[in-house]
């Protein structure tokens, strides 16, 4: 057993932030492509985990999100993994529809930065 094996915990709980919320990447399970980033808090993760349907919650309108509710682009859970310090979800996922961005972008991350400015990347 090397030594950060031997100090790294058996169990981690999620380390709510003070607003009990805790930061989510969802990512593509095929293709390990970044969807996007969102919030969960307990009772999001409590319905994501037990339904395999994506809930976020909505920091916005103060209220659960189930992803593709209205659009159809649902997110199906493959696997969720929390970081090491318990602050950060990641959810493997399979995103259904045309993509996980409320612009109809397959993924959120589509600017880049150009001289200074973060411009809009067409491959995005």
């Amino acid at each position: 057993m090397t030594e950060a094996s031997s100090t790294t915990p058996v169990t981690l709980s999620p380390n709510w932030n003070e607003q009990g919320l805790i930061s989510v990447i969802a990512q593509e399970a095929d293709t390990g492509e970044v969807l996007m980033l969102a919030w969960m808090n307990a009772e999001a993760l409590e319905l994501t985990l037990s339904s395999g349907e994506v809930v976020y919650w909505s920091r916005s309108r103060q209220a659960l999100w189930r992803k593709g509710a209205t659009s159809g682009n649902i997110q199906t859970l493959i696997d969720a993994r929390l970081d090491c310090d318990g602050d950060a979800l990641l959810l493997q996922v399979k995103q259904h529809g045309a993509g996980a961005c409320h612009t109809g972008r397959r993924t959120c991350f589509f600017y880049k930065p150009n001289d200074g400015t973060w411009q809009l990347s067409e491959d995005g």
